[in-house]
């Protein structure tokens, strides 16, 4: 059932679906605002007119046709927020190329596994962030970016890899290579010598709204990660209807704190902009609370995004009071469940009246349902709103397959015009999430009510919610499987007031070892992201386990629970 809200509707109809490719729908933005400020980076002092955002990225394009590349090659990011992440999500679009998202907390086996997975021709990536130094990682997995050239060398792990391409955000100098295997952001811009704009032109004009964008990287059933491709269509239309939810305009001014990696980022924040001429204001390169309300009172932020944790930070900073954050209007919360408390804070506290709460999943693009600054408290806490235009929703059994009645507990489904192309080489996984008649079967349980409003019950997968990430026990499950010592092992979540959850594991070792706690995370640290890395550790004998041998977790969480709840008492 779809229901629409007033925002949505245009000279006495709905809104239609836009029919453009990214590039088009931009070069009409940039046509109306181009002397309106279009993106601020507080933490490297810049900042672009439409204007001049409109010619740094056709020059980055220019520079991407001259070293080789062209429509429907996998171009990677591996970097935190900054302009140059903003400047190849637009780029890419431009050329037709595929935008490859990694996400910056990656260690070696997971950046491994998304290389491959993508078969990635080209990689960006910044020289290092507080404790991950990609260049060391890189070289590790490829050391023959030690002998170079650029361009000339080829990996053995990744035979579709060309180019590896450095750039330093806060360097003003472009040209420092930190190996001789690696190619400078100066050196591919450089390369747009060599190709003209009515080459440029042309590219684009061959683009069709249907032609995959972006591959960003989501976890499945089994937990392994899986490559969301998506489309034009895809999200520019979910950023654009997104943007008429929260009544966006060419005047306002979105502070951007979540990771552009994140279809959070990238979509209902960055796009979600561009699509109408608003300021996208980068805070700083990570979540920082501090930097993220200087930046809403230095830069006049009319809307603030970010997941629950990220408000709760903000709102509890010792300088919270200090700040003036009148010019706040609305915003996207998104990622996990928003406690009413919270909620109330953010309306009152934060000058956030309108925000809304936002639900979805990367393979829809991302967002599929939002409240509206309309609806009463209780629903924008207790429900995560209605479906966007143009989107269908069901809930149905996840025996049978067939629609529950209104009220009763379905997993939630998805059809239309957001649905992903499917999972970049992986058909089988494509046809377990998307039926025979379209539906994207999103793995989580609500209620749907008479006015469509849905509630979020549970969830048929494993998954757990740490500070909007999530995290897929499996993946954790087999990489500590790979120490010697450990005979068996079980990931789960534990409920966290901060968080949301926390990762716990049971292990159980091989007979006559031992291992400390300590050991096991050192074991995970710099392999797998840090925010998988177990925070509760229990070594165990013995699972709880069903009749025909499988784990039961939710026996452990249980169990889990009261031990933690005794020694809290003791």
């Amino acid at each position: 059932m779809t229901h629409t809200p007033t925002s949505y509707f245009h000279r006495g109809g709905l809104e239609p679906l836009r029919g453009a490719t990214i590039p088009e729908h931009f070069a009409a933005v940039v046509e109306r605002f181009s002397d309106h400020e279009a993106v601020v980076s507080i933490h490297q002092n810049r900042r672009f007119s439409y204007a001049q955002l409109a010619r740094a990225i056709d020059l980055l394009a220019r520079g991407l046709v001259g070293i080789g590349y062209k429509k429907g090659d996998r171009i990677a990011i591996w970097s935190t927020n900054n302009i140059e992440w903003l400047l190849l999500q637009m780029a890419t679009a431009r050329i037709g190329a595929v935008l490859v998202n990694i996400n910056p907390a990656y260690r070696t086996r997971e950046v491994a596994y998304a290389l491959q997975r993508s078969e990635v021709q080209g990689l960006f990536v910044i020289p290092s962030f507080r404790t991950s130094n990609y260049i060391s990682m890189l070289i590790e997995l490829m050391p023959e970016l030690k002998d170079g050239p650029p361009g000339r060398w080829k990996s053995k792990a990744f035979p579709a890899l060309r180019e590896v391409i450095v750039y330093n955000p806060s360097a003003a100098d472009q040209t420092e290579r930190p190996q001789a295997g690696f190619l400078t952001w100066q050196e591919v811009l450089t390369a747009a010598d060599g190709v003209t704009e009515d080459t440029l032109r042309a590219m684009t004009a061959l683009l069709d709204r249907d032609d995959p964008i972006n591959i960003q990287y989501t976890s499945g059933t089994t937990g392994f990660p899986k490559a969301v491709v998506l489309t034009h269509h895809n999200i520019l239309n979910n950023a654009y209807f997104s943007a008429l939810a929260i009544h966006f305009k060419e005047t306002d001014r979105l502070v951007v704190p979540v990771p552009f990696y994140h279809c959070f980022g990238m979509v209902v924040s960055n796009l979600l902009c561009v699509t109408v001429g608003a300021c996208i204001v980068i805070p700083c390169e990570h979540f920082d609370a501090q930097a993220v309300l200087q930046a809403v009172e230095r830069e006049r932020g009319t809307a603030l995004h970010g997941v629950p944790t990220m408000f709760i930070a903000e709102l509890e900073h010792p300088q919270f009071r200090k700040f003036n954050l009148s010019t706040l209007r609305t915003g996207i919360m998104a990622g996990a469940p928003c406690p009413p408390a919270l909620m109330k804070r953010v309306m009152d506290d934060m000058h956030c009246r309108e925000i809304l709460i936002g639900y979805g999943e990367t393979e829809s693009s991302p967002i599929t349902h939002l409240t509206t600054r309309d609806d009463t408290l209780e629903r924008r806490t207790e429900t995560v709103g209605k479906n966007l235009p143009h989107q269908e929703v069901k809930l149905v059994d996840p025996g049978t397959g067939q629609t529950v009645p209104l009220g009763q507990v379905g997993e939630i489904c998805f059809r239309g015009y957001h649905v992903m192309k499917g999972y970049y080489g992986d058909e089988e996984a494509t046809r377990q999430a998307i039926d025979g008649r379209g539906w994207l079967h999103s793995g989580d349980l609500g209620t749907m009510d008479a006015d469509g409003y849905v509630r979020i019950t549970g969830r048929l997968k494993e998954m757990i919610i740490r500070g909007g990430e999530k995290i897929f026990p499996r993946e954790i499950e087999d990489y500590l499987f790979t120490h010697p010592k450990i005979a068996e092992v079980a990931v789960f979540g534990i409920p966290d007031k901060y968080y949301g959850e926390e990762v716990a594991a049971w292990i159980h070792l091989h007979s006559g070892e031992t291992i400390t706690e300590d050991e096991i995370r050192g074991f995970c640290r710099d392999r797998i992201a840090h925010y998988k890395i177990p925070h509760y550790i229990w070594f165990v004998e013995e699972f709880p386990m069903t009749v025909t041998g499988k784990f039961q977790k939710f026996r452990m969480r249980e169990i889990a629970m009261e031990q933690l709840q005794t020694k809290a008492t003791q």
